[in-house]
């Protein structure tokens, strides 16, 4: 299986579709291969204006899966989402990859912007057939359920390690079909970003073993028993 994710810094935060990666290993036995093409602050229509990179990758990578973040804060005007995420599963459907809607949260100050999300990400799965990996509903019922949880990092918008490990997790649901997550690893990878970093350019651990963490158990578990409380029998996340 290859995937390749399409997005900003909500993608590659504390590297997050390696951690996708494991867990798909982990629910089918096969490790699949990622590609991911994310800048910081940018939105779909910025990847849209630099077209050829995505268009060749989707063309002649032969992806299976094609995972769609668009920015989240602010998030866009439902209109301007609409028109890029059309064209890129256009894209996709000329050669048969599947567009999985990566719904992102809402940040922490502001939880009310939840819905208005919720109902773009839905509206946009029923006009392009695109499956939706329902991340932000994910946030908001631990938000609600389980506020020691803490899955945000210190600014409030991008993902703490618990955050992108609940990420990764409903990716990897979402992509594969499998729900039994019992057996789904308690670490995490944080990659201690700092975007101020030396001369002005963003930094981050660069050996992967140093950024991997073990995470809480008994925090893990709640994560893996709203990831899969959140599809159920009837596999409807939204």
């Amino acid at each position: 299986m290859r995937v390749l994710f399409i997005g900003n810094s909500h993608t590659y935060f504390n590297d997050m579709p390696e951690t996708f990666a494991k867990m798909c290993r982990k629910l089918t036995g096969k490790r699949p291969e990622v590609t991911m093409i994310a800048y910081s602050e940018r939105s779909l229509d910025w990847h849209l204006k630099e077209y050829f990179a995505i268009r060749y990758a989707i063309l002649y990578g032969k992806f299976d899966y094609c995972v769609i973040q668009q920015q989240a804060h602010p998030f866009p005007d439902p209109e301007e989402t609409w028109k890029a995420v059309k064209r890129i599963t256009d894209l996709c459907g000329t050669r048969n990859v599947m567009p999985v809607l990566f719904m992102t949260w809402a940040e922490k100050a502001h939880p009310e912007v939840y819905h208005d999300m919720r109902e773009v990400y839905r509206d946009l799965a029923e006009e392009t057939g695109a499956v939706v990996a329902p991340v932000g509903t994910a946030f908001e019922k631990i938000r609600t359920g389980h506020p020691n949880i803490d899955l945000y990092w210190k600014d409030g918008a991008h993902a703490s390690v618990y955050g992108s490990y609940l990420t990764a997790m409903i990716l990897a649901m979402t992509v594969t079909g499998k729900y039994d997550v019992p057996f789904l690893p308690d670490e995490g990878i944080d990659f201690e970003c700092d975007f101020e970093g030396d001369n002005g350019h963003p930094h981050a651990i660069e050996k992967p073993a140093l950024a991997k963490r073990p995470l809480d158990p008994s925090k893990t578990e709640i994560l893996r028993e709203c990831a899969g409380g959140l599809f159920g029998r009837n596999k409807k996340a939204l």
